[in-house]
């Protein structure tokens, strides 16, 4: 899609929408991704230049490689993404704000065009973010607001490569891609756990397939550890949030100082808990370093993350790593009943085991 196509298609979304807060929003939202696209170079170019840093030349080598590989190895849609580059100057390319009830760890949602309802809202300048925190710490909500290295524009535009991608190490810029490549496949409005499991699990498996060609096996065990990290983190979470919905159903009866109280506790427990699980890890874990400012917001947005991801892994295995079969089953059971699919993903999860 050229240039001028993608600012009549976003300038057409943003005049379906009405309201002052929708209209900024989305104003934001337009002229952010517009100036990533506008400031976008053509790998190819950027790879015959000769003042182009042998460094970023390295990156953009492997990159064209990755993508060569998912469209011919993972049948994944690569059409014209990551074949242009554009410098950020950060680490992000937008920031997520989350936000939740003091006394509660459903999320408020924000619906959009196209994606359906999410529990974050997307910003490409910190200080707007921080303004509508603002707004929802005034009400008494849980918020925060993290970083997000790439997003998928699930085949609207051509997504391109930036210093979020070309700043991590090799393996990892090569997932990440796979990962929102994944999104273009299938993507379900209103169900982040399934689509978010599902790229991770086009991720992991894709990866281990570009790993294994290179014959570099140490590189998917690490994969694996920051899964299996995740994955533990994730079980704290769980039981953190299963003590919290039972203390919050008690917010119509108790003082909410004594709730308040008791919540930090909980929290105070999860951080203690937290950094006792990753005292060893080499790597950074999900939560962080030093997690002692955890709330609402952030347990809301972590536990819709992951939790699928075996069950994908499982029914790769179940059309023998056929990722076009594996792509269509996948698609069936996007079309089932939210109730159906979670019955499906869970039988399918209870079967995987782990075969390094």
């Amino acid at each position: 899609m050229t240039q001028l196509s993608q600012i009549y298609l976003v300038m057409l979304l943003i005049t379906t929408l009405s309201g002052c807060t929708t209209l900024d929003y989305y104003s934001q939202a337009v002229s952010g991704h517009l100036s990533l696209m506008m400031s976008t170079q053509p790998v190819v170019q950027l790879l015959n230049a000769p003042s182009t840093p042998e460094a970023l030349q390295h990156k953009l080598n492997v990159a064209n490689n990755a993508r060569e590989f998912a469209a011919d190895q993972l049948a994944l849609p690569v059409g014209d993404a990551f074949s242009g580059y554009a410098e950020l100057g950060r680490p992000w390319v937008v920031v997520n704000l989350v936000a939740a009830p003091e006394f509660s760890l459903q999320p408020h949602r924000w619906c959009y065009p196209v994606v359906g309802c999410q529990a974050y809202r997307g910003y490409y300048q910190l200080e707007q973010a921080k303004r509508e925190q603002q707004t929802f710490s005034a009400r008494g909500y849980d918020t925060f607001i993290g970083g997000v290295t790439a997003y998928s524009t699930l085949g609207w535009f051509d997504d391109p490569l930036h210093t979020g991608f070309t700043d991590l190490a090799d393996d990892r810029m090569v997932a990440l891609m796979f990962h929102e490549l994944a999104h273009r496949v299938v993507y379900i409005s209103d169900d982040t756990a399934f689509n978010e499991s599902f790229a991770t699990a086009v991720e992991l498996e894709g990866l281990r397939l570009w790993l294994n060609e290179r014959d570099d096996q140490e590189g998917f065990r690490d994969a694996l550890v920051r899964l299996r990290q995740r994955n533990q983190t994730l079980s704290l979470v769980e039981a953190t949030s299963a003590r919290l919905e039972a203390l919050y159903k008690q917010r119509e009866t108790l003082p909410r100082a004594e709730l308040r109280q008791k919540k930090s506790r909980i929290f105070e427990t999860l951080g203690d808990d937290y950094q006792t699980l990753s005292a060893d890890w080499d790597q950074t874990g999900p939560l962080g370093e030093n997690p002692t400012a955890l709330n609402n917001a952030h347990l809301a947005l972590f536990s819709q993350y992951n939790q699928h991801v075996p069950a994908f892994r499982q029914l790769l295995r179940e059309h023998d790593g056929d990722f076009r079969a594996f792509y269509a089953a996948v698609e069936r059971l996007s079309a089932q009943s939210p109730q159906s699919r979670q019955k499906a993903l869970a039988r399918l999860g209870q079967h995987f085991h782990e075969n390094l």
